[in-house]
């Protein structure tokens, strides 16, 4: 019984037709959001680069291309959309939704080109002092700049939120920086028309330092990504699922990842060692049940079964050498 009982922890993987539809809509709903949000922030960046050359103002400048880089983070991620809505295959097992994952570095290196470009910019400035020109229309760029993308941060927000994008989210709160960056510009059409010529480039220092800064939140976002973090109230959460599977007498280990907006799951539960093979399997296809349907955005679920005892039993005996401490 006990050689049957310790097969049984053969694991069993469940992902429901509903949780794959409601991927695909998740899926087309994130294209949406990227297609309009796209469209209005080319919009904006258009009217401010029409003003920039009107004006000469190198920290409407930042603004325009940092607009403009937000603009483009667009092209990568939808990209990886549709290829996170291809079947998994021979080579690609998991399906194509990491390519959210490779997106995200595009996108941490089109933020490094905007900020290094508006910090050279501001820069030559400061070492040759210009006169701005047409300064009302710079301040009314700015405000441009901000209703844009503020609109565009809240849309992305809203929907990444929604959806279990974390890419999607950490998008739009870039489009809010941007929006409060494009503020700043006020303040140097404010100096210049003060007198302060220099207030110009000097705000424009400014906002590539907040481009910097938002650069250290999206690389930080990306890097927590590609090592598989994930917020440890999730595994609370997960275990605290499996602890109330009847069946389940303790839960040995749980393992989450994220695969583009979507969470998996490994565990490891124990059940009685005089289960059947039968019983096991039907604690472990509750155990999938009650975590897909309890835990936000868990696709998927791979449940491992090890029998409990009896005392002094050790059913991994001839892996111990394969396990690394």
């Amino acid at each position: 019984m006990l050689g049957w009982v310790a097969h049984a922890v053969t694991p069993h993987s469940h992902d429901s037709a509903g949780k794959t539809d409601t991927a695909l809509e998740s899926s087309s709903r994130g294209m949406r959001v990227l297609a309009i949000s796209f469209a209005v922030l080319m919009v904006t960046a258009a009217v401010q680069a029409v003003i920039v050359v009107a004006s000469g103002s190198v920290a409407l400048l930042g603004d325009t291309l940092h607009n403009l880089a937000d603009a483009l983070t667009a092209v990568p991620l939808a990209i990886a959309f549709s290829l996170g809505r291809r079947a998994a295959t021979r080579r690609y097992t998991y399906g194509y939704g990491r390519a959210e994952d490779l997106a995200g570095i595009i996108i941490v290196l089109l933020i490094t080109a905007s900020a290094a470009l508006a910090g050279y910019e501001a820069v030559l400035r400061l070492l040759d002092p210009q006169e701005i020109r047409a300064v009302g229309w710079v301040a009314a760029a700015a405000v441009i700049g901000f209703a844009g993308n503020e609109w565009v941060a809240r849309y992305r927000i809203k929907v990444g939120r929604e959806i279990g994008s974390a890419a999607l989210v950490a998008d739009g709160l870039h489009a809010r920086t941007d929006g409060f960056t494009s503020l700043a510009v006020l303040l140097g059409a404010g100096g210049a028309a003060l007198g302060f010529p220099l207030a110009d480039p000097v705000v424009g220092l400014l906002i590539t330092i907040a481009i910097c800064y938002v650069l250290r939140d999206a690389a930080r976002e990306i890097y927590h990504r590609l090592m598989d973090a994930v917020d440890p109230a999730l595994v609370d959460a997960a275990e605290d699922v499996l602890a109330g599977v009847e069946g389940v007498r303790r839960v040995e280990s749980v393992r989450l990842r994220w695969i583009g907006h979507a969470l998996h799951a490994e565990v490891e539960i124990l059940v009685d060692h005089d289960m059947s093979v039968v019983r096991a399997h039907e604690v472990a296809v509750r155990a999938e049940h009650r975590l897909i349907h309890d835990l936000p955005r868990l696709r998927a679920a791979t449940v491992h079964t090890d029998p409990d005892g009896p005392d002094g039993a050790d059913h991994h005996a001839p892996l111990a050498d394969h396990h690394t401490p």
